[in-house]
Parts: structure tokens; C-alpha cells; sequence
């Protein structure tokens, strides 16, 4: 299949989202969709999926003019979308997934699970994996998950599949499973976009790539002509910082520490401490307990043995009203799931944590909650047309400072990051940076959990590096380095001479 789409135009409103957009990709080829949070990906591959109209533009499928009215329009026609937050029931075995809407019956009218189990496995032997139709979807790891739905759209019949952010919560094995995956289909002739912020993956695993910025095509061409720093540049149209953001500031005392905190097989025995300005890192690989050890610090995991002192004072936490009223914020990963409430607005979503400080009586003082979140909006630069818009219809790095926001509004001591730039641009990567600085720079106690070495390397003062549940050492200064943090995040012992 060779998809052209030409002149493409979308407005909302007064709203330019798409300008004249040229886009196209062709059977076997894997296309980067590349652009900042709100450059108009989005909207360009929702056209394509028929979920939106286009004002104006043509789109050709092999030479011939098409229209997708539906998403079930650009499904016939052969293309599928597999969206970053996977379309998958895990209480359902693989195949029943797969058929999902569209099951096979037998005359009787009872369902067909041979027969869907065979049609599954024929696909599975396409794409070269061994996997049984009949497996839980729970018992799953990310990237068969992934798999599972690339396979869906084959099943469907897709020559075009469109991969929105699909390696965002993935480890690197699972990450290599799935591009190994996609060139299987490169081979076989399908054509793969593939909309991802790590500007490092691009480069390994697409051929082309295609730059938005602000609605307008700025730059194209093939990967092996150009780099990472030249593509983040194309993406927010200046030199994206990439030096250490470590600064000396004058640390205060300390806010929070544990000591021998400890959860059954999540974590075990893990002390630590960090000082009023201080910008304290955690990382390893995924599923190494950091998630799981600050969400018990926070009140939310469950019971816990070993101690944890705010300011110096032995405290109990086992409720996350108990970890605020300590001056304790988390700002979780995966804000979809966990950091934003859809079916609040924008408002309501960036005050929430100061409800209970802003009532009257028995109902909350509007007018004082909107001049509080106010100052936010303007502190930390989120665009957005009407705070009575819902949470949803903001970029994804608006949506993270909105989840900022209401955790700055409570004025906490510490505040815990998880993952902090998952999902957002380059551009609101280095917004979110210069919070946490400043923060820092006020005295609150910063905490940082992240998967990205460098994101580690450049914002905080010190790392402790977690394997298996364990604090495997600790790393500072010249030593906090990508190949040392690796070392320790896959077993490997500190080095003589350095200490835990």
C-alpha cells in the first residue's frame, strides 16, 4: 500500500491545528510522525483513521482518491491505529481479544473457538512468534500486550498500521521484541507510522521521518541522514539543551528519610535520605520496586516494616491523607490511569489537592480556587483556551503540568516524581526540568524516579541505583554515569572504594 495525503488543513475554531500538511508512507517502510505535544500528529493520523474530518486535502490510497467518514471506513480500507494506551480486556484469552466485536459462531449460534484459535495462530506464525490463542491477556507482559494488538490489525487485514507511543512503558527487551516485530512487517510489506518522543529509537528502527511544528510540515527526510540533536531542533525550533542541569545550591535540612523499609518481595531493606533542595534520583530498570517503595511512602502501597521520619520525627503512614498533611505530594506515572480524573475539567483537575483548605461552609470557594490555579497556569506556562475545558483536550505535557499544578498549590516539603517526563516532547521535558530546578531552588525536597539514565544524569544531585527490590549503590558526581548506572541496575557490585 502507498498512502499520499496532500494539502491537509483542520481547524478548531480559530484554531489552526493542520496547515497544508503532505504526508505520505509507503508499503515497507517504517515513517517517524515526529513534533512536540499539540504540533498536530494527532489530529493528522485521527483524519487518517476517519475519526475527523479534514477541512481541506485529498488523501490517495495507491493513486486513488478515498474518504474516511468512520474509523470503520479506514479499517476496510486497511488501515488500524494501535493507540498508546492499549485497547486490550485482560480478564479475556489472546484470541477472544483479538476478535473482540467481530466473533465467529457456528450455525447454531454458539461461538467458533477452534476456529478463531486456527485464524490466530496462522497470524502468529506470520509474524514468527509462539504464542497460544487461549493465553489470559493478564498474564501478558507490555510487549506481547503490543503484540497482540499489532496482531489484531493483521487479523484485520491492515496493509498501513499506525503505532502511537508504543514502547512508552516498556523495558528494553520488550522494547526489541517489538522492533523486531515491526521489521518482520517490513519485510512482508506493511507500511508502519510510528509516533514516538524517543528521538533514539527513531533512528534505530525507521527509515523516514516527517517533523510537525505548530500544524506545519518543517522538516522531512531519511534517518540515516541525520540525528538526535538535529531532529529535537526541527521539533521545537531551537537547540534543545542537553548539558548537566545540576547546579550547586545550599542544602538545608533533612526532610525525609527511611531506614530499612521494607514490603515483602517488592522492596526490601532500603534507606535513604534527602535534605531540604536537594534533587535526589532513583532508577534501574522497570520493575526494580522504586514505584512500589515511594507509593508506601506516600500511604497508597499498603503496610510496610522499617521506619520513615519526616524532619527528623518518626511517623506512621499508612493513608495518603496522612503522607499530605506531612507535606508529602507524588506526582505518579502513567497520568492517564493515575494523575488526571477525565471526567473532571481542567479547573477541577489542577485544585483538587487544596479542596479541603478552600471551602466555605460546606462548599468550596470557587473564586479563591481560581485565582490559586491562576497563578499556576502563568508559573508554569500551560496552554489551554478555558479552564472549563475537560482535562483531555490538553496536550499530554499540559496535562503533566496541570498534574503539577495541583501539588504546588499545597506547598509541599517533598515531592516525589515518578517518571515525570513519560510521554511528553522534548520541549515540556525541559519545562518540566526547569520546575523541578526551581522548586529545588525554593528548598522543597525533590525526589525523582526515572528509567532514562540521562534524565537522571542531568537533573539530580545524587542516584540511588535499585536492583530486584535492593538499593544497589550509590552514585554522584563524575561517577553518575549511563554505563555505571547500568552496571549497578543489572547486578553488578560497587566498585571498591565506593560506598552504598
Amino acid at each position: 500500500m502507498t498512502l499520499e495525503m496532500w494539502g491537509i488543513s483542520k481547524s478548531f475554531g480559530a484554531n489552526d491545528v493542520l496547515k497544508q500538511i503532505d504526508f505520505s508512507v509507503k508499503g515497507g517502510e517504517i515513517t517517524a510522525l515526529l513534533g512536540e505535544n499539540g504540533a498536530g500528529k494527532s489530529t493528522l493520523m485521527n483524519i487518517l483513521g476517519g475519526v475527523l474530518p479534514a477541512d481541506s486535502g485529498s488523501i490517495f490510497l495507491d493513486g486513488k482518491p478515498v474518504q474516511f467518514r468512520s474509523p470503520a471506513d479506514s479499517l476496510a480500507a486497511g488501515i488500524a491505529f494501535i493507540h498508546q494506551e492499549l485497547n486490550l480486556v485482560n480478564d479475556l484469552a489472546v484470541y477472544e481479544n483479538m476478535f473482540i466485536g467481530r466473533e465467529l459462531k457456528k450455525k447454531a449460534g454458539w461461538l467458533d473457538a477452534k476456529t478463531m484459535c486456527e485464524k490466530c495462530s496462522a497470524i502468529f506464525e506470520r509474524m514468527d512468534i509462539r504464542l497460544d490463542p487461549r493465553t489470559m491477556v493478564r498474564d501478558l507482559d507490555a510487549s506481547y500486550k503490543q503484540i497482540v494488538e499489532i496482531a489484531r490489525a493483521l487479523l484485520m487485514e491492515a496493509s498501513l498500521i499506525i503505532m502511537d507511543e508504543p514502547t512508552t512503558s516498556l523495558t528494553d527487551p520488550e522494547i526489541q521484541r517489538v522492533f523486531d516485530m515491526m521489521r518482520t512487517l517490513q519485510k512482508q510489506g506493511v507500511a508502519i507510522v510510528f509516533i514516538s518522543h524517543k528521538l533514539k529509537e527513531v533512528l534505530e528502527i525507521c527509515t523516514r521521518y516527517t517533523v510537525l511544528r505548530d500544524g506545519v510540515v518543517v522538516a522531512e527526510g531519511q534517518t540515516a541522514d541525520t540525528s538526535v540533536d538535529e531532529l529535537a531542533r526541527h521539533m521545537v525550533g531551537h537547540e534543545v539543551r542537553t548539558e548537566s542541569l545540576r547546579t550547586q545550591r545550599e542544602l538545608g535540612n533533612e526532610i525525609l528519610s527511611a531506614s530499612m523499609l521494607s514490603q515483602g518481595e517488592r522492596f526490601q531493606n532500603i534507606s535513604f535520605s534527602v535534605r531540604s533542595g536537594e534533587i535526589l534520583g532513583f532508577t534501574g530498570l522497570l520493575g526494580d520496586g522504586r514505584s512500589e517503595l515511594f507509593q508506601t511512602v506516600f500511604g497508597s502501597g499498603g503496610k510496610y516494616s522499617g521506619e520513615i521520619r519526616v524532619s527528623g520525627e518518626a511517623v506512621q503512614i499508612h493513608s495518603t491523607r496522612k503522607a499530605m498533611s506531612l507535606g508529602i505530594g507524588y506526582v505518579p506515572r502513567n497520568r492517564k490511569e493515575n494523575g488526571i480524573i477525565a471526567d473532571m475539567n481542567i479547573l477541577e483537575n489542577g485544585s483538587i489537592v487544596t479542596w479541603p483548605r478552600n471551602k466555605k461552609a460546606c462548599f468550596l470557594d470557587w473564586k479563591k480556587l481560581r485565582a490559586g490555579f491562576a497563578g499556576q497556569v502563568e508559573g508554569l506556562r500551560i496552554k489551554m483556551d478555558s479552564e472549563k475545558n475537560p482535562i483531555g483536550s490538553l496536550s499530554g505535557g499540559n496535562q503533566q503540568k496541570v498534574v503539577l499544578a495541583k501539588w504546588l498549590g499545597a506547598d509541599p516539603k517533598v515531592l516525589i516524581f515518578d517518571n515525570p517526563t513519560q510521554g511528553v516532547d522534548v520541549g515540556a521535558k525541559e519545562d518540566i526540568y526547569d520546575i523541578i530546578l526551581g522548586l529545588a531552588a525554593q528548598g522543597v525536597a525533590i525526589i525523582v524516579l526515572s528509567s532514562e539514565a540521562q534524565e537522571i544524569i542531568r537533573l539530580c544531585d545524587r542516584t540511588l541505583v535499585m536492583y530486584h527490590g535492593r538499593v544497589q549503590g550509590e552514585l554522584q558526581g563524575e561517577k553518575m554515569t549511563e554505563q555505571e548506572i547500568m552496571r549497578l541496575a543489572t547486578g553488578g557490585e560497587m566498585r571498591t572504594g565506593e560506598a552504598v
